[in-house]
Parts: structure tokens; sequence; C-alpha cells
């Protein structure tokens, strides 16, 4: 698969876990060069940074919609 998909499909990810639309893209960029980053910083695979990286993001917007519901 090449980095556009798999940009393309980060992307889809993001928005299904509450990102907006409208930064999807600029994001999926954004965390898979972090997620470089961060595997070689801890010594582990990209994947696993990848996956840190998603969980965080996921309970940032679950946090957000709470908020926003009150």
């Amino acid at each position: 698969m090449s980095e556009s998909a798999d940009t393309e499909n980060l992307a889809e990810l993001l928005v299904s876990l509450g990102c907006p639309k409208s930064k999807s893209a600029e994001m999926s960029l954004q965390l898979a060069k972090r997620s470089k980053q961060l595997a070689k910083e801890r010594n582990q695979t990209q994947t696993e940074a990848m996956a840190y990286l998603i969980n965080l993001m996921s309970q940032g917007w679950a946090a957000q919609d709470k908020t926003d519901a009150n």
C-alpha cells in the first residue's frame, strides 16, 4: 500500500474517532510524522507509537464531546 493510501485510511479512521473531517488529512500527516519520531525516541515500532497516539487523540475527542454535551 502506498503512503498516500495509508494517509487516506488514517484520515478516515480519525474521522470515525471524532476528528473534524476538515482537519483529518492534515492531522493524519502530522500523526504519521510524530509516530515515526516517537518510535525512534521510545525504541518501539511505528505501529506501536501510532496506536498510542491514536488512543490519546480518541480520548481527547471523547472528553471534548462530554464537555460539549454539558
